[in-house]
């Protein structure tokens, strides 16, 4: 196995040189985002005057004992075949006359030095794979019948618009191309090149979200930069974020974008917003840095100074919480700049704590809280365009809310919370509410959570799991009832370390023994010792004591603040369509932009473009094929609906199917591009206005 560095387009050339495609690799995959990165870099060479832009590796197999040159491509081919796409589209309008290069016979060049083969029939160099072999063939066809829901028809087609926008001219564009540079890896014959392949593709840890950015950013400088910038910046980031970066910057870009990103589309939304915001880097790195110092109180990894706001920390990441990291990085940005008291902060948290945990007894769908931090101080700003009167304006905000994000009131909260099986939730949700019991209203604290982790503390049920006769005379004739609705409710749960020893030991002696309820250091199982037996009677009444804690610990914010402005009310494409019947859409949002709609209609078609325009071949393959479910909705003939939405390129989209239907489509097709239903936010009015589609 040997690297050299090569100019990606001296590897190219060579008319008797074949680049085969193994057909264990998968199909070509690239899509227009991809396309349009690799053309904004090369319209960047030319600009900045780069001698030089990498362009990563291609790992091959030369076998130079045929005829002619076989070069087998086991890791590139995604790079060979959108850089001849790119040739391709060069060489057809150079040759339509719709650009003109100022050197002679430059696409007759491209044709016969990197695209075909003009002494064998004009065979194709590039070999690809399956399919996409009979895309590629037909993109030279002059008949123009290409093959539409190919992703080598769709980016060509790209390529081939693109360049007639002239943002550098035809002869920039080739030398550009002339200043890709590749590492060229070439395997000897003893090498064994599936195998090569399955450890290229296999093994190892593929970059993180924050290594692609942190190359992003300091790639391009100087050594004396780049070393500056990482010891000055970028390492200290890594510090205060405990080293996941990827998940700071996510909730970076969150607060920046006012939506959650995927996971794996953090570096690309990166990128977006580094190039939109205008930032030099010092800037960008000073802001990052700023936020990621707040960011390592969020994670607890730094006091914030005061005790009880760290404690409230500590409890809303046992809760795994993290979605609301958006929201209270901002609510710090406003403490370091003295808008807030430290007080004020703490009545902050402990708001949010109380909304999101009151959700979780009510069983509310955390997915429809998540909705509500991304957007949530931008709202309360919007109430007087100001962040004057702040806290109540949360309150209002918070209460405001309804459906499934709402803030459950007392009587809901304490009825659920009463009948609830609590020991079958999940650990962190039954330990964080035995925690809040024990040291609620006492600096006397014990560090319930560690007790838990080790194994010293175990939660106890005091009327037994399995009745024995005694404590089914104890019950009295009614015990199976009593026993099957109490068992597991929080009024008949405890903490102890010695649960092994209690068993399934009568109340008596459960309180007696040594280290029993009489005993004990626990301030839950002080109440228990005062109590003679254990009958629904004290079951009930320790419900009502613990009801009455509940309410004091998770308390529901009360506030005379009435915003002047009508709110508009926020549901999301996860929502039950039902939810959605006869209200009238003012706008929604979705990848980073909100768009004032007057009809569901309009957003339909409007989002349907936006995915259109991010991968076209999925939507073109629903029109062509017709094996999907919803592909009865997208056609490439104009009489296959009454009234159609055309996207582009002869794409047609139904326009008379009902508003659920479009959510219906919608959904799916989410699936397929593997967006987020979350994602797509629609506001509608207040009222239940009749929908005009309706």
């Amino acid at each position: 196995m040997k690297g050299t560095e090569c100019d990606f387009i001296r590897y190219l050339e060579g008319s008797d040189k074949r680049f085969v495609i193994p057909v264990y690799q998968r199909n070509y995959d690239w899509k227009v985002e991809h396309c349009r990165q690799l053309y904004d870099d090369l319209v960047k060479t030319i600009r900045e005057n780069r001698r030089r832009h990498f362009f990563g590796s291609i790992v091959s197999v030369y076998d130079s004992n045929a005829s002619d040159i076989e070069v087998l491509v086991i890791d590139g081919q995604q790079r060979i075949t959108t850089v001849s796409l790119l040739l391709l589209a060069m060489c057809n309008l150079l040759e339509k006359g719709v650009v003109v290069s100022s050197k002679s016979n430059l696409g007759q060049k491209i044709l016969e030095e990197y695209l075909i083969d003009k002494w064998q029939t004009e065979e194709k160099k590039l070999k690809p794979v399956k399919n996409d072999k009979l895309a590629f063939s037909k993109l030279f066809d002059k008949t123009e019948d290409y093959v539409r829901e190919s992703n080598l028809t769709v980016n060509y087609e790209y390529f081939f618009k693109r360049i007639q926008q002239q943002e550098i001219t035809i002869d920039e564009l080739y030398e550009a191309i002339c200043r890709l540079q590749i590492i060229d890896i070439k395997l000897n014959h003893d090498d064994n090149p599936q195998l090569i392949f399955e450890s290229l593709n296999s093994t190892g840890l593929d970059l993180s979200e924050a290594d692609k950015i942190r190359n992003f950013i300091l790639m391009n400088l100087s050594a004396k930069d780049q070393e500056y910038y990482y010891e000055n910046y970028w390492n200290p980031i890594e510090i205060h974020t405990k080293y996941d970066v990827s998940s700071f910057i996510r909730d970076y870009l969150t607060i920046k974008h006012r939506a959650l990103l995927q996971k794996n589309k953090i570096y690309v939304e990166f990128k977006i917003f580094f190039e939109n915001a205008h930032l030099d880097t010092k800037s960008l790195l000073d802001d990052m840095l700023t936020y990621a110092k707040r960011y390592e109180i969020l994670i607890g990894k730094s006091n914030s100074g005061e005790c009880e706001l760290d404690n409230c920390i500590l409890r809303l990441n046992r809760l795994e919480t993290t979605v609301t990291r958006p929201y209270f990085l901002e609510v710090l940005r406003l403490r370091d700049e003295n808008k807030f008291t430290l007080a004020q902060v703490t009545e902050i948290f402990k708001i949010v704590e109380s909304y999101l945990f009151r959700g979780i007894i009510c069983d509310l769908p955390m997915g429809h809280q998540s909705k509500v931090f991304p957007f949530l101080h931008r709202e309360i700003i919007r109430y007087d365009g100001t962040d004057d009167n702040y806290v109540e304006k949360l309150k209002y905000a918070l209460l405001s809310r309804k459906e499934r994000a709402r803030f459950p009131d007392n009587n809901e909260f304490v009825t659920k919370f009463s009948q609830r099986n609590i020991y079958s939730m999940q650990s962190k949700n039954k330990i964080y509410i035995l925690e809040r019991f024990e040291n609620f209203g006492t600096l006397e604290t014990k560090d319930i959570y560690e007790h838990c982790d080790n194994g010293t503390y175990s939660i106890e049920h005091i009327m037994p799991q399995h009745l024995t006769p005694l404590w089914q005379r104890e019950l009295g004739d009614d015990y199976e009832r009593i026993h099957k609705e109490y068992l597991d409710r929080i009024a008949n749960l405890t903490l102890t370390a010695y649960n092994s020893k209690y068993s399934n030991d009568s109340f008596t002696n459960k309180k007696t023994m040594q280290n029993g309820f009489i005993e004990s250091g626990i301030r839950l199982n002080q109440w228990l010792a005062q109590k003679n037996k254990w009958t629904e009677s004290e079951l009930e009444e320790r419900n009502n004591y613990l009801m009455g804690l509940a309410l004091k610990i998770w308390a529901a914010p009360v506030t005379s603040y009435k915003s002047e402005k009508k709110q508009l009310k926020t549901f999301s494409l996860d929502d039950d369509a039902e939810l959605l019947t006869g209200r009238s859409i003012v706008k929604f949002a979705f990848k980073n932009t909100e768009q004032p709609v007057t009809s569901w209609i309009e957003m339909y078609q409007n989002v349907m473009q936006i995915l259109y325009a991010e991968d076209k071949t999925i939507i073109t393959r629903l029109a062509v094929s017709k094996n999907d479910k919803i592909s009865i909705h997208f056609s490439t003939n104009t009489n296959a609906f009454q009234r159609y939405i055309q996207l582009d390129d002869g794409i047609y989209l139904n326009k008379t199917s009902s508003t659920q239907n479009k959510l219906y489509v919608l959904n799916n097709l989410f699936k397929l591009y593997n967006e987020d239903p979350a994602s797509l936010v629609f506001y509608l009015r207040d009222e239940n206005e009749a929908d005009s589609e309706s």
